[in-house]
């Protein structure tokens, strides 16, 4: 297993703090893990905690990372869970979770070679060569051993060459197609980018501050949330050219509002992946409802009254199901709301027995 872990959807200084813990956690597991960044690490951190970590636990579990959730909640939808505040021990436990528990191995020592005890051998006795009979003397040709025949080394065939391995040819790893939806709920944007195409307006990206500056109105950007976006599709800006240009586009506005537009228009009908159909859904703060889409205030309005299904919320609002699946999907987007999990059943209390002792025995 690759023991491999990026970070995600967290803010500056929380990731700060935990790229610390995380190098001393990991000088104790002996450097086993690596911190790569979010694209090429197998296990993601997130903040569920913050208002951009459940989306991007959503892409991320929808992409096949292996996500750890960074909560004070006692329970969490992700695979594996780092309660907040951490510590460096609580680090070292969910690496070592992860890893199945395996300690570090640790070289083994070299241990001596057995030496062999010989003993010394006797020479072999000389035997007598005379004649059994007293009456025949050996000759001293005779008692000497005859020297043993020079034996001539066989040829040894010289060593076939072994052929070298041909090396294997670079395992080339495709790229997670993206959409401009991905780009700005995750992470990996950094500093003040221009992002534009040839049939609508510019945007100015502002992903430190979490804001941008473009159009008031959010339906002329729909477009940009259909297709794929490269990272060479935005362009970094300077000082100058972003004072110039923000000063022209207006006043900024949150991210968040594009965030939101990009959760309506991705999941087209649908939940968007890692999402329960079945499950119930409420709105944890009145969202801000845009002018474009008037029947939104309604479906805020049924939302508030308490957790529902997407079936109920459509019952109860009068819209189509498919509007309500694209709102419940931009607002758990915007972070204004979550699922909702039924607490389990508690289990059947034993029945009293009758009676006067029964009745005593339930005082």
């Amino acid at each position: 297993m690759s023991l491999t872990i990026g970070l995600a959807g967290m803010d500056p200084a929380t990731e700060a703090a935990l790229k610390a813990a995380f190098l001393e956690a990991n000088e104790r597991l002996s450097g086993r893990w690596q911190l790569l960044p979010e694209t090429q690490a197998d296990h993601i951190v997130v903040d569920m905690d913050s208002m951009y970590g459940p989306m991007s636990w959503l892409r991320l579990h929808a992409s096949g990372k292996r996500v750890v959730g960074l909560t004070s909640a006692a329970r969490t939808q992700t695979d594996f869970r780092l309660g907040r505040p951490f510590n460096v021990d609580m680090l070292v436990a969910l690496l070592q979770d992860i890893d199945g528990g395996a300690a570090p191995a640790q070289p083994a020592e070299p241990q001596p070679e057995a030496v062999a005890e010989t003993a010394p051998v006797a020479p072999a006795p000389v035997a007598d060569t005379a004649a059994a009979s007293g009456t025949v003397e050996a000759s001293p040709e005779a008692a000497a051993p005859e020297p043993p025949a020079a034996v001539e080394p066989e040829p040894v065939a010289p060593p076939e060459p072994v052929a070298e391995p041909e090396p294997e040819p670079p395992v080339v790893v495709a790229a997670t197609a993206r959409t401009l939806f991905d780009w700005i709920s995750g992470t990996d944007l950094r500093g003040r980018l221009r992002y534009s195409r040839p049939s609508g307006p510019t945007l100015l990206i502002d992903t430190d501050a979490r804001s941008y500056h473009g159009p008031a109105a959010l339906k002329p950007l729909a477009q940009y949330f259909e297709g794929e976006v490269a990272r060479e599709d935005f362009e970094a800006l300077d000082e100058a050219a972003w004072a110039r240009e923000s000063d022209a586009a207006g006043a900024a506005q949150p991210l968040s509002r594009l965030v939101w537009l990009g959760g309506l228009i991705t999941g087209k009908g649908r939940l968007l992946p890692g999402l329960d159909p079945d499950a119930k859904y409420q709105l944890n703060r009145w969202p801000q409802t845009e002018r474009e889409y008037p029947r939104h205030f309604r479906i805020a309005t049924a939302m508030m009254k308490g957790p529902a299904t997407l079936a109920e919320i459509a019952g109860a609002s009068g819209i189509a199901l498919e509007e309500i699946t694209d709102f419940v999907n931009a607002s758990l987007a915007a972070g204004v709301a979550e699922p909702v999990r039924e607490p389990p059943p508690e289990p059947a209390q034993p029945a009293r027995s009758g009676g006067l002792l029964g009745r005593l025995r339930g005082r």
